[in-house]
């Protein structure tokens, strides 16, 4: 335990089970956090799974970023397919065992085959028109993201500015962005898929544009701008063996 009270454990990936079943970058990440109830998303948590709270509420999170080189195992990345946007509005996450996690409410994605895949295994992946946005250069470089869901009306656009030469290392900031697995369901079983990533390398980030359909779509209400706004250029990533969780 440091000085300040921060736990720089806590925020370090666990080993990973293995056999490692998913290699993959995330690159030009925004995230974009609200508080909320914890029991207004209590709906959304798999059986057995409670929401998490950080700084005295749970939160969740629109986030965005480019999919690089997916692929099975440590093997090639599968070409064109393992590439692409995705934008995804989670929540966080505690089993019974006390790990926590994220909840997927959904995932936008712009690979129709990727899409279909992960929502055979229960991940709520939508196939939407996803482009990351970027304007600028140098210090005043924005980094952002679009979606437009085909076949329907949700639609959302975000985009933030880098703080240049500043470091995130709040405890806020560690608690929302340091997770290391993921609470699904599959058939009648509640799993927990765990990754593990280098921390991410983050900076705080002033929002330049938002105008959002997504959070309303997921039927999950928020008030004004997001409290927590943050930037990473990006970490390699792995996924292990899921887990069946035992509720307790």
């Amino acid at each position: 335990m440091r000085a300040d009270g921060r736990d720089p454990e806590r925020h370090l990936a666990p080993d990973l089970p293995r056999p490692v079943i998913m290699d993959q970058f995330w690159g030009d990440a925004v995230f974009l956090h609200w508080r909320v109830d914890a029991r207004a998303v209590a709906a959304y948590m798999p059986p057995g799974v409670v929401p998490d709270e950080v700084d005295g509420s749970s939160w969740v999170g629109l986030i965005g970023f480019r999919m690089v080189g997916a692929g099975l195992g440590r093997g090639l990345p599968v070409p064109y397919v393992g590439s692409f946007t995705e934008i995804n509005v989670r929540l966080y996450s505690r089993g019974p065992d006390g790990t926590r996690g994220v909840v997927f409410v959904t995932l936008d994605a712009s690979r129709l085959a990727v899409v279909l895949a992960a929502r055979a295994g229960g991940i709520p992946y939508v196939w939407s028109r996803c482009v990351p946005l970027a304007r600028g250069e140098g210090a005043r470089r924005d980094y952002g993201y679009a979606v437009e869901r085909y076949g329907h009306q949700a639609t959302s656009r975000f985009a933030v500015r880098p703080a240049t030469g500043v470091t995130a290392e709040d405890t806020l900031s560690l608690e929302l962005t340091a997770r290391f697995g993921l609470h699904s369901t599959f058939g009648r079983r509640t799993l927990y898929i765990p990754n593990t990533h280098s921390p991410w390398p983050l900076r705080p980030a002033t929002l330049t544009e938002l105008d959002d359909g997504l959070l309303a779509a997921a039927g999950i209400h928020v008030e004004g701008p997001p409290e927590s706004v943050l930037f990473s250029p990006g970490v390699q990533t792995q996924f292990g063996r899921p887990r069946v969780v035992h509720r307790s």
